[in-house]
């Protein structure tokens, strides 16, 4: 393998013009629970229905996903930042204090999250410094609201053009 040209920190800054969603992998491997913010997501398929997303290597979270052969995708609302903060925060019990909800689910799932997708492993590549789980989409449930974006290392609002953004009262 050749050596890059291309500078990691450009590589990242040029990517991170590239707006995305926010989402938390849960699992449970062995009884405990497991959880990690990626903004690394993409749906595959529809037929059969396919997504995946990159754990970096190394990540407890990726492990944990790989061995228990299942996992859910939480697709974070606008209001969930402190959720996408906690699950960022690397060698921390992220569960700590919610409490496990299952909502029917087969692994943990945040509550509140716009959407949740269970997932089986169907394949996992190594590429380059990330590993690549590939879920075949078991299952999903998804409510309306306005989703929490990331973009350009921050976190963004997500308003779709010519809708207003909502308006949060409490």
């Amino acid at each position: 393998m050749t050596a890059s040209l291309v500078d990691s920190m450009a590589m990242r800054q040029t990517m991170g013009r590239f707006a995305t969603g926010v989402a938390v992998i849960t699992t449970e491997h062995d009884g405990v629970p497991h959880g990690m913010t990626v903004n690394s997501l993409t749906s595959v398929s529809l037929d059969p229905p396919l997504l995946l997303v990159c754990f970096n290597h190394g990540a407890r979270s990726a492990d944990a996903v790989t061995s228990a052969g299942r996992f859910a995708v939480n697709i974070l609302s606008a209001r969930q930042q402190p959720i996408a903060l906690r699950f960022a925060q690397r060698g921390e019990d992220h569960f700590a204090g919610l409490g496990l909800e299952y909502d029917g689910h087969r692994v943990p799932v945040v509550p509140g999250a716009l959407a949740h997708l269970d997932c089986d492993v169907e394949r996992v590549v190594e590429a380059g410094d990330h590993t690549v789980v590939f879920g075949e989409v078991k299952d999903v449930c998804a409510r309306e609201g306005g989703a929490l974006g990331f973009h350009r290392g921050r976190f963004a609002d997500v308003t779709p053009h010519g809708h207003e953004p909502e308006h949060w009262f409490f």
